[in-house]
């Protein structure tokens, strides 16, 4: 007869469907949702551009961060050398107004000038300059030239902010050392030329 049992229908779907799974495997080939084949070799190419996709996806989003990187550490060199310029500028304020070792050899060498050029026959008055005097004066001038470089290298380091990349602004401890040093610089540079030009602490009067 021209009809078929249901078992006979049953076997027939699972055969076609077992003959397409095979042809499917042996050609490579898949079948979308939407009734389009894919091949196996279209897979792997993009797989690839997947991937080189993501490669350069990494590498734009790494360039901003090394640029940040570079200028983080730009910012810090700035910073470490300004730094250490107020420092100095400090150290040099305080050497000028408590003396150094250059001071005290210029002044003793000044008075054993003076001693070997004076004659025991001059003047009380002339004695008393040229042994003393002139080296209280040598002490004098040693401290203001160290003044003047604290207070130079003071105000670099508070101008140095003008001069640089925009958007950089200068560490606040940075500039309270640097007025700090221009501060002590003012002061022994005051000191130095008061004391040199005899204004404060004169020679004594040998009337």
């Amino acid at each position: 007869m021209g009809t078929k049992t249901v078992d006979e229908a049953v076997d027939a779907n699972g055969t076609e469907a077992k003959s397409d799974k095979e042809t499917a495997q042996v050609t490579g080939t898949e079948e979308t949702p939407d009734g389009a084949a894919v091949t196996g070799a279209e897979a792997p190419a993009e797989t690839e551009q997947e991937a080189e996709a993501e490669e350069q996806d990494g590498t734009e989003d790494g360039a901003p961060a090394d640029e940040d990187l570079l200028v983080a550490a730009e910012k810090e060199a700035t910073g470490v050398g300004q730094g250490a310029a107020a420092v100095v500028s400090a150290g040099l304020g305080i050497v000028s107004l408590t003396g150094s070792w250059v001071a005290t050899v210029a002044a003793a060498r000044e008075t054993l000038v003076g001693q070997l050029q004076t004659s025991s026959s001059a003047s009380v008055a002339t004695q008393v300059k040229e042994v003393y005097g002139d080296a209280w004066a040598t002490t004098a001038l040693v401290g203001g030239l160290f003044a003047l470089a604290a207070l130079i290298v003071g105000v670099v380091v508070l101008v140095r902010p003008a001069f640089g990349a925009p958007g950089r602004p200068q560490a606040p401890w940075i500039k309270s050392v640097a007025w700090a040093g221009v501060s002590l610089g003012v002061v022994g540079l005051v000191l130095a030329v008061a004391k040199y030009s005899d204004f404060l602490l004169g020679l004594p009067s040998t009337k």
